[in-house]
């Protein structure tokens, strides 16, 4: 068992890499993988609450609350109170934040499609729906590791 936990430390370290110089190099602007990861979830969900996005993300509050007033003050993001609810705050992109989030988008499937195209069609499709049957498996799993649904 020790051996897969290793496998997947590399894969999470170099995946982490990855994303970490896409943030450094692909935007003129300097945005933490903490900050790209927020970016990417404002922009996959539809007018989400902070709540929302820091229980996908799988942050405190706290700490998520920061890193949004940080992306507030460098004009990527918008805070806007719910009409219902004063107490709730809705997250959007600004038009900024969505060319920085659409730039890192790119880089970082540029850069994972040069790494698949080193694999044949059919080991990259079994790649590929490995990581699809592993997500989807600690999903249903209940696991303490599970990703939100």
């Amino acid at each position: 068992m020790e051996n897969v936990r290793n496998m997947f430390q590399i894969l999470s370290r170099n995946f982490g890499l990855l994303n970490e110089q896409c943030c450094e190099s692909c935007c003129g602007q300097e945005v933490s993988l903490v900050q790209s990861h927020i970016l990417y979830e404002i922009n996959r969900q539809h007018k989400p609450s902070m709540q929302e996005i820091a229980s996908a993300l799988g942050m405190d509050i706290t700490t998520f609350s920061r890193q949004v007033k940080t992306l507030v003050e460098k004009d990527l993001v918008k805070k806007t109170p719910h009409p219902a609810d004063n107490r709730v705050n809705i997250l959007s992109l600004t038009p900024e934040g969505l060319h920085i989030e659409n730039s890192i988008n790119l880089t970082v499937n540029t850069q994972l499609n040069d790494v698949l195209s080193q694999l044949s069609e059919f080991e990259r499709e079994t790649v590929l729906r490995s990581i699809q049957l592993f997500n989807d498996t600690l999903i249903q799993s209940g696991s303490c590791c599970a990703p939100p649904k």
